[in-house]
């Protein structure tokens, strides 16, 4: 079997529904997507997506949203992104400032308290948000741009409401990988019938 490594997004998790679409539209082809659930600080993540790679040797490489920046820290392998969330950490950085106000952080913790089940636990802390600026310029050194030989392509939904904010941006991606996107007429929770119709043909080509 063929194994991609998905990397899920922020308060995602190994019952995240994408992987899961993917594991069962893939798997009678002879593609195992295999998903775990990795820690919110990226220091702990980072450490943890190593040595799953270590492990499982995937022939490619997904990430999603904010899991983007973990599955480019990845070399050698080719990667795919759903909605790659590159500049979540500059609003981090911001962020992390607010979190230093008493009550701050468990506002924010109730408010984007992942759903049920084997999902991320977030937790929005000063020490935890103001990683994630190392954490993304690690990140994009891997990016052709800074000689990196991989493989990357993207897909956007052209109804990402995380684009008005700039979260998402096809202008920050052209910067550092070109034109290696396309664009779809979703959100940025690609919708099933995008998943079959443009990220299952995708993950083929590689595997």
């Amino acid at each position: 079997m063929a194994i991609v490594l998905y990397i899920h997004g922020m308060g995602g998790g190994g019952d995240s529904r994408i992987p899961s679409v993917l594991s069962e539209a893939l798997n009678c082809r002879g593609v195992d997507v295999i998903v775990r659930t990795y820690d919110f600080d990226p220091d702990s993540g980072a450490r943890q997506v190593s040595r799953w790679v270590e492990e499982l040797n995937p022939s490619l490489v997904i990430g999603e949203s904010l899991g983007a920046l973990h599955a480019l820290r990845v070399c050698g392998v080719p990667h795919l992104f759903v909605s790659p969330a590159l500049n979540t950490p500059v609003y981090f950085r911001f962020l992390a400032w607010l979190t230093l106000i008493p009550g701050v952080s468990m506002i924010f913790d109730r408010i984007y308290r992942p759903k049920d089940g084997d999902r991320q636990p977030l937790h929005f802390c000063y020490r935890i948000l103001r990683k994630y600026h190392s954490h993304r310029f690690r990140a994009l050194t891997n990016s052709p741009v800074n000689g990196s030989a991989d493989d990357f392509h993207a897909f956007f939904g052209m109804r990402d409401h995380y684009r008005r904010s700039g979260i998402v941006s096809v202008r920050t991606w052209k910067k550092y990988f070109g034109d290696t996107y396309t664009l779809y007429d979703g959100t940025h929770f690609m919708e099933e019938e995008f998943i079959h119709e443009l990220l299952v043909p995708k993950i083929l080509e590689y595997v």
